[in-house]
C-alpha cells in the first residue's frame, strides 16, 4: 500500500465537471450500435466514436472521477477497453494502473483465474506482485453485461488481499443481470442502458 505521506496527490484538473445531461447527450451521440454482432440477436455497443473524440473522452473521464470513491491507490483494468479507460482515470486520480490480461500475455508467474462465460470459458491473469496487501483498489472495465468477466476480475483481485473499494463501468446493460454476480461489490456506472 502507498504511504499516505509519499503517495501522489490526485491530479484532478480544474476543468469544469460536465453535467449529467451533457454526459447523457454524449451517450446518444458517441456510442455506435451494431445489431446481430458478433452473433444474431446481440446488439453490440461500440465505444470507438467516444474514443476518437478527444474532447468527449476528456469530459467522460472528468465526469467519471466524480462517481468514484475517494482514496483509490490502484485501478485494475480488464483487457482491452479497461486499459483504454482505466489508464486515463488512474492518471487523473493520481493512482497506479494494473492490467488484467488474457492468459499467456504476461511474463513471469502471473496470478490467474479460469472462469465460465455464456459461450465457453476464459482465463485472466494479473502480473505477479502487482498489488500490495491492503491497497485501496477499484476494478474497472468498459461494459458490465452478464458479469462473468467482472466477477472473475474481482475474485482474482481479492486474492492479493487488497481493500476492494468497488467496481466501475462505462456502460451497464441492465437487463443482462451482471450485478447479480457482484452482490457485495459497490458498483458505479456512467451509463445504465436497459437491454
Amino acid at each position: 500500500m502507498n504511504d499516505p505521506q509519499t503517495a501522489p496527490a490526485p491530479l484532478r484538473t480544474t476543468e469544469e465537471i460536465p453535467t449529467a445531461a451533457e454526459i447523457e447527450t454524449l451517450r446518444s451521440t458517441h456510442i455506435a450500435e451494431y445489431p446481430d454482432f458478433p452473433t444474431p440477436g446481440v446488439l453490440f455497443r461500440d465505444i470507438t466514436p467516444l474514443l476518437r473524440d478527444a474532447n468527449a473522452l476528456r469530459r467522460i473521464i472528468r465526469y467519471w472521477t466524480t462517481l468514484l470513491p475517494e482514496g483509490i491507490e490502484y485501478i485494475v483494468g480488464t483487457e482491452a477497453r479497461g486499459f483504454v479507460l482505466g489508464a486515463p482515470l488512474a492518471y487523473e486520480l493520481g493512482a497506479g494502473f494494473i492490467p488484467v490480461r488474457k492468459a499467456g500475455k504476461l511474463p513471469g508467474r502471473p496470478a490467474g483465474l479460469k472462469y465460465e462465460l455464456e459461450y465457453g470459458s476464459a482465463e485472466i491473469q494479473i502480473p505477479e506482485n502487482s498489488l500490495p496487501a491492503g491497497a485501496r483498489t477499484l476494478v474497472l472495465d468498459d461494459l458490465l453485461a452478464t458479469g462473468g468477466t467482472a466477477a472473475a476480475t474481482v475474485e482474482l483481485t481479492r486474492r492479493f488481499d487488497v481493500e476492494l473499494l468497488g467496481a466501475s463501468f462505462l456502460i451497464e446493460l441492465e437487463g443482462l443481470g451482471g450485478r447479480d454476480l457482484l452482490p457485495d461489490v459497490p458498483l458505479t456506472t456512467v451509463w445504465s442502458i436497459p437491454d
